[in-house]
Order: structure tokens, then C-alpha cells, then sequence
């Protein structure tokens, strides 16, 4: 983390605003519908290199001038991202090796985006040009508050040539001789011990799981590098008090979101999603592609990722202005939809909501990509919505900011993991399991999710800790004590944590030991670093304490039910929701002192438990050994929390979600994700925040014992001691 730090004093609010994009000049009127919109931030320049810079070395700097000037005049603060996302075609025609290569070894044609290595020192030397002049331009204009680094760091593996060479000088200082690399790899397995660096094989045609994962870690060494070098050249030209920041596109390739973010000031990202019956509770329509996500505990868990990165509030930089996609993709949100989405990230400490973008294009690759004006540039519907938005951001004021969102389980994320079941993953996209071919850069993020929204429609919240916020990846240090960390998570769920060190196997040992539940999902402490499975018996280092074991796994092809097991008194060990299910994976458990709490409806699977659990120490192990669907993730949560109690209990289309704001007061946020009004009544007295803002015109002022929801309905309340 570094040393600076921002705070606004309400939360940020407005579009990515591109003037240079415009058929026509529209200024005056543009600001003057940002102020009816109450928006009080715009982001520009970040995809703009030409303009800034249209033949090598002749600088056009001024073009920005008027909007900056403009937005001091009207009170808008701007936030200047770098342009160097998408480079000149003079620069393409003149040095033509700057093009990336990609997995087959071809050069990547140009004409879109991120065509270019952002490892070869051309790039380097050219954008930390441009990026000087720009900074020395308007570091000192009054309207900038802050700087956004590469925009979506992180979308391609590079494989250009002067990336492989250096990973071969990064391997050789890491492993010191080939000797060392053949034995920790296993590259005797079909004959491809090194004798010297240069037989490296090129990434392309890698089929080793132990050169994947390394190659992994290079390439987001690399958009580190690329990362830190743009934020000390900004850092040494502009005044103290402007941040850095930039949007992560959550799962990139090539990004580690964790190790990038220690560079910046505010964590930021830009979480798509699907709206219209893509938001609805309790069944939305789901699509088919993996780019944005579906279901409002999405946006939720994207919230949670972003906040996770540095333990603090965080910017969403870009989402939903309007439709997302092409043309053939066109699902404006339903009214309310606006608001409920910005609430549902503010709830999990959102300090900015920003969107992409102001104006729909009037060309270009992203013309039908929707804006909050529409192409004819009157202000319609989607403008009214957020406009309506704004004005309860500007009510609520620092009552939202500065928040710490509430947490019930403690959920433990893993990017090397991520990145190794990207590789070996549990489940195919495609159906094809042919293992030398299957990849499935998902597999990771939908286990993970399916556990989040077990949590997320039960009522429950979660909280993400990054593995590498408890156990140091360079020196192996604890970082949080597990005694410490107990006290304030009684609860951690690890689910996907398929590479884990020595040090993290001991540190959840001592976890449960000093009276942490730990709740283990499948896959998890499988591997080592390497992504070598464990000698050990499975779940790794954990079976003692846990009271079961496996040895073998199987993918389920259709999903198995769930059935209760009797605790011996009477009663049910685990008393299961509606439709609890296996899906995807089995874990065979077997017992060994473990209580068995589920077990499966199926003549071969029954004989192994779905869940077990175990007392140890002070704490106890409940291991999941399966992926579950949401009534059994929810079930798994009932036990484990006690008997389900608080705000949305027998209302499927109603979430909540609470958090504590710097004057220490809880803020709750009520949705209903569905068409149909409900009332809800309200576990304590609160006070309605905004007026109206429940869905309905008759808020009151004073506390309240019950709310209302309208469709697509939200409401904030302020509980006080």
C-alpha cells in the first residue's frame, strides 16, 4: 500500500467523457446536462494517443484546455487517464516489432486495441513520453484530482519475443541452473530436461502445468513494471494530494489485481453487468458469454473483489452508462436499475460511480455501446435515471463514504489459483476434456461465485481476504496472525485454493486451533506453488484436523440432490433448503472421526459424504466437498451461522447488504430485484436516509419498524445506538 491516500467528501459521480470523440462541438451543452445530471467528476484523454500526439515528436496538448477549463467553471473534477492502451499508427508503421505476438506465434494485426508488447522498450520510451508532456501539461490545472494509469492492464499474454527472453533471464536468477529447474518441474515426463536456457520451449506450444503458473507470475511481473514505472513518472511531476488509480478489468491474464494495486493510491475497477431480468431475483436469465456478469450478487462479489485489493474503499471507473456490447446485444436496464446497481457497489465501499460513457459513439468499434446520451444527444430516459441517481448521491453526502462493509464469512481469494485452474481446471466450458487441450479461465471465479451467492440470497455477507494479505508470497512472513484474524473472522471460507505454500497449510492449522470454523471447498490445498499435487493425504496437511479424507474426485456431468442425514438424536444433522444439490465435483469423503452433516441422493455417491464436520482444537472444519448450488452453499451458511435471523428472511426477490460509515453509523441497503413491490419489515428501528429513495413517495422521517419497495425498488437506513 502506499502512502497516499484520498478521501472524497461525497461519493464521485459521472461518465468517461470524450470531446475529442465528438461529430460537432457540444461543450457548453454537454456541462451544462453533467450539472442537471448532479455529476461532479469526469474521466478523459486515455484513448487518445494520436490526438495528443499525431506524428512522432509534434505534441497537440491544447485540445484539452477547453474541457478542463469548462469543468472549473462548472465544479467538475477530472481524473486524466494515460493513452496508452491503444498506440499511433505512426508509431505501428515506424517500429513494426513493437506488435505483440500471440499464442500461435503470429503478430498481432493492428486496428483494434492492445496490439502491442508492453515489455519492448519502444513502448517504453514513447509512452513515457507522451505521458511526461501530458503531466507537465496539466498536473497543475485546478479541475484534476487524480491521475488513471493503463487503462484495463492485463488483457493479453504477451508473447512477443523480448517477453520470452526475458523469462528465460527471469527463470535463470530464480532457479540459478537448468539442474534445479528439470527437477523442481519434472521435466523428465516426456523428455524435455534442459540442457542450457535457450531450450526453453516458446510458451506457445506449453503443455506443463509447473511452466504455466510461472509463466503466469512473469507476465504479471510485467504489467507491474509497466504499472510502477507510469506511476512514479506522474508521482515526480504532479502536486501532493492527487491520486492514481486504475480500472482492472477483474480476471485479466495478465494481471495479478493484488500485487498491481500496491502501486496505487484508490483501487479501482470497471464491473459490467447484465441488466434487465439479468438483475432479477430469485431467477435471472443468465447469458451464455463470461465477459460481464449476470445476477445481482455479481455486482455484489465484484464490489467485494475491488475492496478486497488494498483493504479500503475503491473507484468503479467504468460501468453500465446504457447497453452493453454491439448491436446485436442491446439490454438497457430496467428504471430503477441505475440506482440499484450504484447503491449495491457503494454498500460494499464504493467511492466513485462512473460510467462508460457520456455520449454513444458515432463511430468506431464501440458505436453501439450505450452512453448515457443516446446518439442523437438529447437527454431520454437513461439520463432522467441517472439523473434521479444523482440527486439522492448528492443528499446523501458523506454518510456513504469511508465505508467498511459488514461481513458474516470471511472468504479467502487466491489469484495464483485462479490463474492454476485456469489450467487444470475442474470443469470444461465447452464439454471437450481432452486434458492436454480443456482450459478454463472461469473455473475458478464460478466456484467461488457459486458459494458467494449461497451467502448472497440467504441474507448472509461476505468479506475477501487475499491470500497474499496473510502469508507474504516473497518472504513467506505471516502477516496477519491467525489468533489475531480469528478474533475478527470466527468464519473463513477457502474454496479453489488449489495453490497454497507450507506457510498457509500451517497458518489455517493454527487458524482452527485457536477457535476459527474453517469451511473447505474442493480443490482446495491440493498443490504446492508449483502446482504439484501434495504427497500428503488429502485435503493436504488438514486431515487431522478436519477428520476425513480423499483420495479419489470425480466431475459430475448432471447435478446430484442432496439428502439430510439424521443426527443421531432425533434430528437432522443439517437441515437442507429446497433444491440442494451437488454440481460440477465430488470430493469421495471418507470419514475418519468426522460427523457427516449431507450426503448424496446417488447409488455410487452416497457412499461419501457431500459435507462433514469436525471439531479441532478450539475451532472446528467443515469441509464442502463438492461445488454447491446456492440452497446448499445457504445451508451450509444456516449451519455454520445458526438459524437464519435478520433483514430479507422469507423475501426471494429482496438482498441486503450494511456497512459502517466513518461516524460510525450502520447504513443498510434494501433491493428488490424484481418487478413485484414487497414489504419488509425491519429487525430494529431505523431511519430512512433519503427520502423516497424506498421505491415509494411517503418515506418518513423518523425511525421505522417497516419499509416498501416499489419494482426495482431501494432504500437506504441509518441505524444508530
Amino acid at each position: 500500500m502506499t502512502d497516499r491516500s484520498y478521501t472524497p467528501k461525497s461519493i464521485l459521480f459521472g461518465p468517461a467523457f470524450y470531446e475529442e470523440y465528438q461529430p460537432t462541438d457540444n461543450l457548453e451543452e454537454d456541462f451544462r446536462l453533467l450539472k442537471a445530471a448532479h455529476m461532479n467528476v469526469i474521466r478523459v484523454g486515455e484513448g487518445s494517443w494520436s490526438h495528443w500526439e499525431p506524428e512522432d515528436g509534434r505534441f497537440e496538448l491544447d485540445w484539452l484546455q477547453p474541457v478542463l477549463d469548462k469543468a472549473q467553471e462548472t465544479g467538475i473534477d477530472v481524473i486524466i487517464g494515460v493513452p496508452t492502451f491503444a498506440i499511433p499508427q505512426w508509431l505501428v508503421r515506424k517500429y513494426p516489432e513493437v506488435a505483440l505476438t500471440d499464442e500461435h506465434g503470429h503478430k498481432r494485426f493492428f486496428g483494434g486495441r492492445e496490439e502491442h508488447s508492453l515489455s519492448h522498450p519502444v513502448f517504453r520510451f514513447y509512452a513515457e513520453r507522451v505521458i511526461r508532456k501530458m503531466v507537465e501539461r496539466y498536473a497543475n490545472h485546478p479541475s484534476v484530482i487524480g491521475w488513471q494509469l493503463h487503462n484495463e492492464p492485463g488483457l493479453w499474454i504477451n508473447y512477443s519475443h523480448d517477453a520470452f527472453e526475458g523469462f528465460k533471464d527471469w527463470l535463470r536468477h530464480r532457479y540459478g541452473t537448468v539442474e534445479k529447474l528439470n527437477k523442481e518441474w519434472g521435466l523428465v515426463f516426456w523428455a524435455h530436461e534442459l540442457s542450457t536456457w535457450d531450450d526453453l520451449w516458446k510458451p506457445e506450444g506449453n503443455a506443463q502445468p509447473q511452466y504455466d503458473i510461472e509463466w503466469r507470475r512473469y507476465q504479471a511481473e510485467l504489467t507491474d513494471e509497466m504499472l510502477g514505472w507510469q506511476r512514479d513518472l506522474i508521482t515526480s511531476l504532479c502536486p501532493e494530494g492527487q491520486f492514481i488509480t486504475v480500472n482492472h478489468a477483474l480476471g485479466r491474464d495478465s494481471t495479478n489485481e493484488v500485487t498491481a494495486s500496491r502501486t496505487l493510491d484508490v483501487a479501482g475497477s470497471d464491473p459490467y453487468f447484465e441488466m434487465q431480468d439479468g438483475l432479477r431475483l430469485p431467477d435471472p436469465d443468465l447469458p451464455e458469454h463470461s465477459w460481464h456478469a449476470a445476477g445481482p450478487w455479481s455486482l455484489a462479489l465484484m464490489g467485494d473483489r475491488t475492496y478486497s485489493l488494498k483493504q479500503q474503499p475503491y473507484f468503479v471507473l467504468e460501468n453500465n452508462g446504457g447497453p452493453i456490447g454491439g448491436a446485436a446485444e442491446n439490454r438497457p436496464g430496467y428504471d430503477g436499475q441505475w440506482k440499484q446497481a450504484a447503491w449495491q457497489f457503494i454498500s460494499r465501499g464504493a467511492e466513485m460511480i462512473e460510467y462508460w460513457h457520456w455520449q454513444q459513439l458515432h463511430y468506431g468499434t464501440e458505436t453501439y455501446w450505450g452512453g448515457i446520451l443516446p446518439h442523437d444527444r438529447k437527454p431520454g430516459r437513461v439520463f432522467e435515471q441517472v439523473a434521479d441517481l444523482g440527486r439522492d448521491l448528492e443528499a446523501a453526502g458523506d454518510s456513504v463514504v469511508g465505508l467498511t462493509p459488514d461481513a458474516d464469512i470471511t472468504v479467502l481469494y487466491s489469484v495464483e489459483s485462479r490463474w492454476a485452474l485456469a489450467y487444470e481446471p475442474h470443469v470444461s466450458p465447452t464439454g471437450d476434456t481432452d486434458p492436454h487441450r480443456v482450459r478454463n479461465p472461469q473455473a475458478y471465479d464460478d466456484m467461488l461465485t457459486a458459494f458467494y451467492k449461497g451467502a448472497y440470497v440467504s441474507g448472509r455477507q461476505m468479506r475477501l481476504v487475499q491470500d497474499e494479505q496473510i502469508i507474504d508470497p516473497e518472504t513467506h512472513e505471516v502477516l496477519q496472525p491467525a489468533d489475531v484474524f480469528a478474533a475478527d473472522n470466527p468464519v473463513l471460507l477457502v474454496a479453489g485454493a488449489y495453490v497454497t505454500s507450507d506457510e498457509m497449510l500451517t497458518w489455517l492449522r493454527d487458524y482452527v486451533t485457536v477457535g476459527g470454523h474453517l469451511i473447505l471447498g474442493p480443490r482446495s490445498t491440493y498443490a504446492d506453488l508449483l502446482a504439484r499435487p501434495r504427497l500428503d493425504v488429502k485435503p493436504a496437511r488438514l486431515s487431522d484436523e478436519s477428520g476425513a479424507a480423499y483420495q479419489e474426485f470425480c466431475n459430475l456431468r448432471h447435478d446430484v440432490s442432496a439428502v439430510e442425514v439424521a443426527d443421531g438424536n432425533g434430528g437432522t444433522a443439517l437441515p437442507l433448503r429446497d433444491g440442494a444439490a451437488a454440481t460440477d465435483w465430488i470430493d469421495c469423503l471418507i470419514p475418519q472421526g468426522a460427523q457427516t452433516l449431507v450426503a448424496a441422493d446417488h447409488p455410487h455417491y452416497r457412499n461419501f459424504p457431500l459435507v462433514t464436520t469436525a471439531a479441532s482444537g478450539k475451532g472446528r472444519v467443515t469441509i464442502v466437498g463438492t461445488v454447491p448450488n446456492a440452497a446448499l452453499a445457504a445451508s451450509v451458511y444456516d449451519y455454520a451461522l445458526g438459524p437464519e435471523a435478520g433483514w430479507v428472511t422469507g423475501h426471494p426477490t429482496v438482498s441486503h447488504s450494511s456497512a459502517v460509515n466513518a461516524k460510525g453509523e450502520r447504513i443498510h441497503f434494501l433491493f428488490n430485484w424484481n418487478w413485484d413491490p414487497v414489504g419488509v419489515d425491519l429487525p430494529v428501528a431505523c431511519t430512512p436516509l433519503l427520502a423516497g429513495a424506498d421505491g415509494t413517495d411517503d418515506a418518513e422521517s423518523g425511525p421505522v419498524r417497516h419499509v416498501d419497495l416499489g419494482a426495482w425498488g431501494v432504500t437506504l437506513l441509518v441505524e444508530r445506538d
